[in-house]
């Protein structure tokens, strides 16, 4: 990846509410994210209040036309939500239902993107519940959920002041989800930059018979794929 090359990491989420406890956990994350070398753009609040998803109506208003070109480009995405009855909010899932738009993409839905996962709660009960929801719909829109999640009980009130006096162990939480969604895009990035030089004219790896991609060293130890000369492809 070229030094000049910087992940775009994107943050969904928060309530309609403006500086909801899961919007100051979004734009912490975010703001991490950018100490680590990466672009952000955030949408929340009223840039993500979207009408119902209708598959069927092709209909979209501006602003869900601004958030769905922007996951398109996206290197790698942060979802924040509140805890709603045990489940993630209908705000975010709407926001998200407008993934389907990207079902034909090369790269469909959020195909080789990693996503951060943030919950918020007024109360530790639906945490888990709220958090193995989210990660399920990540892995239905075939993403990469990180393997840390923050899961936040806002109770005790935790971004008094913006966030300045949040506690130390949501700040490192939300900089763990950071860090994980950065590595991430740019060992992909790397990947593809890679695996751009060694492709022929019709976009395949140029291999020989039995030969898998990457490359492997002459006195690499072989395994299935290259006993059995199959192509991951």
């Amino acid at each position: 990846m070229s030094k000049a090359s910087k992940p775009l990491i994107l943050g969904v989420g928060g309530t309609t509410r403006a500086g909801s406890t899961s919007e100051q956990a979004l734009r912490l994350a975010l703001a991490a994210a950018e100490r680590m070398g990466a672009e952000t753009q955030l949408f929340s609040g009223a840039a993500l209040n979207f009408p119902v998803y209708e598959p069927g109506n092709p209909t979209r208003s501006m602003a869900a036309i601004a958030f769905v070109g922007s996951l398109r480009r996206a290197d790698g995405i942060i979802v924040a939500t509140p805890s709603y009855h045990g489940s993630i909010s209908g705000f975010v899932k709407n926001a998200l239902d407008y993934v389907e738009d990207m079902r034909d993409d090369p790269n469909p839905y959020f195909d080789g993107r990693s996503v951060g996962c943030i919950v918020c709660a007024d109360g530790a009960q639906s945490l888990g519940s709220t958090l193995a929801t989210l990660r399920s719909i990540v892995h239905a829109l075939r993403g990469w959920p990180t393997p840390f999640a923050a899961a936040i009980n806002a109770r005790p009130n935790p971004f008094k002041a913006n966030g300045r006096s949040a506690p130390i162990e949501v700040t490192r939480s939300l900089d763990l989800v950071a860090q994980q969604v950065v590595e991430f895009a740019q060992m992909r990035r790397y990947y593809e930059e890679a695996r751009a030089q060694e492709v022929g004219a019709d976009g395949r790896p140029v291999l020989a018979a039995g030969e898998r991609w990457p490359r492997q060293p002459d006195d690499a130890e072989a395994d299935l794929t290259t006993i059995y000369g199959f192509i991951n492809w």
